[in-house]
């Protein structure tokens, strides 16, 4: 275990230096941003709102997501690293602007002014207790679930649980050309787990008080 930890870490240390210098290279504008998410609020701008691939679940919360993680998620949509037939159409329509502009604007959406941080999560009872202990999740994370160690990396903390589940069984799916995950850090965490474990813990970070929301477009509400 502790060698596979310390083979993750230089991924991780790597992977994080190339994003960081990307990212200085491109500064997003959220006033920008607002007017470039009419193909983004169909799917998450509506609250409740179900994917049916590859299987039914909500579509991720993104307001209130952190600005270095939309742009990592897109890029790597963009580079066919996350294989999802939606998002990679998506993602190969935008610049590395739009991505900048419309990941400032999700991070800045639905933000109040003056609200406390999130403090340490509840702990976890049980058998999440137990997997989240051995994914050593806060690690990256945060001790909320909310405060990762890089702005690249999600908050996960009240995400909607059964698309975190269907994220992590992605990470461990090899060999389809549609479906999958490829992150060295993750893929390694994930496929420690089965399914059912991992199902385990994408249900107890669900319930996790949040900062992240669906925030409908004007039209929709």
């Amino acid at each position: 275990m502790n060698k596979l930890l310390l083979s993750l870490s230089a991924v991780l240390v790597a992977s994080v230096t190339a994003f960081s210098a990307h990212a200085q290279e491109v500064k997003g504008d959220a006033k920008a941003g607002e007017k470039k998410v009419a193909m983004c609020i169909g799917c998450h701008g509506i609250v409740g709102y179900q994917a049916s691939f590859p299987e039914i679940h909500k579509v991720p919360k993104i307001s209130g997501q952190g600005a270095g993680y939309i742009t990592a998620a897109l890029n790597a949509y963009k580079k066919g690293e996350r294989k999802h037939p939606s998002m990679r159409g998506i993602a190969d329509s935008l610049s590395d602007q739009d991505i900048a502009d419309l990941s400032a604007f999700y991070a800045a959406s639905g933000s109040v002014e003056g609200a406390a941080p999130l403090g340490a999560a509840l702990a976890a009872t049980g058998k999440a207790a137990e997997l989240i202990a051995k994914g050593n999740c806060a690690s990256c994370h945060g001790d909320s679930f909310s405060k990762p160690i890089d702005p690249s990396y999600p908050k996960i903390a009240g995400q909607h649980s059964d698309y975190l589940f269907v994220a992590l069984k992605a990470y461990k799916t090899e060999g389809n050309a549609q479906i999958g995950r490829s992150n060295g850090v993750m893929g390694g965490v994930a496929k420690q787990f089965s399914n059912a474990e991992l199902k385990e813990m994408a249900n107890y970070l669900g319930r996790l008080p949040t900062e992240l929301k669906t925030v409908p477009e004007s039209r929709f509400r």
